[in-house]
């Protein structure tokens, strides 16, 4: 008998995870259609009955990434200390669970392999991230909850190599301790310095007289 056909849209999404995969392992640039279909047992012109052509199923890919990004958002009514460490926690570890979107992000090549639109879709995304970033430390440091000292901008970086770096240690691409070990250093680094407690000073005993 032969094998039921799945649905288009099942298929497509296969196909995402499947081109995913491909960046993974061996770079944006490696994504072609032939590629694709060995990965995933078909030919490559049955890749097209669920695509009409490679730049459409890199829009599929980079729409991919764009969900699994947006859903990574804290409620944006929560105290901003609060809002960035659910942020951190949520967006490493769904990058790192979805290795090709962690190397898709930080390739120098996306721009050159990804049509001009997809292109620009994922440095918008970016933008979004470090736009998100900026804003909760402006505010954490409006309320006292975050340092001062520093200025938001110079600490967005920080962030961004943090949750860079968890997210390849989850992958095991890095070998840098526990990802919750480096969260919490992150947070210990932003946090306000606590007020330090005054201790009276100690006055010399006076000595009794003979």
């Amino acid at each position: 008998m032969k094998q039921a056909r799945r649905p288009s849209e099942t298929r497509q999404a296969e196909l995402v995870e499947a081109a995913l995969g491909i960046i993974a392992r061996r770079g944006v640039s490696a994504l072609t259609t032939r590629s694709l279909a060995d990965a995933v047992g078909l030919t490559t012109g049955a890749i097209f009955r669920h695509f009409t052509s490679l730049d459409a199923l890199l829009g599929a890919v980079v729409a991919r990434v764009e969900v699994v990004l947006d859903g990574t958002y804290p409620p944006a009514g929560l105290p901003p200390l609060e809002r960035l460490q659910r942020f951190v926690e949520a967006r490493s570890a769904a990058v790192g669970a979805e290795r090709g979107i962690l190397r898709l992000m930080l390739s120098e090549q996306f721009h050159l392999a990804l049509p001009a639109a997809e292109a620009t879709r994922l440095v918008r995304a970016v933008a979004r991230t470090q736009a998100f970033i900026g804003a909760a430390l402006r505010e954490g440091q409006a309320d006292g909850s975050l340092r001062s000292d520093v200025g938001a901008d110079a600490l967005v970086p920080v962030v961004l190599g943090t949750l860079q770096t968890v997210a390849r240690s989850a992958q095991g691409a890095l070998r840098v301790g526990a990802p919750a070990e480096t969260v919490s250093a992150l947070f210990t680094l932003l946090r306000a310095p606590s007020a330090l407690s005054v201790v009276p000073p100690k006055h010399p005993k006076k000595r009794s007289r003979p």
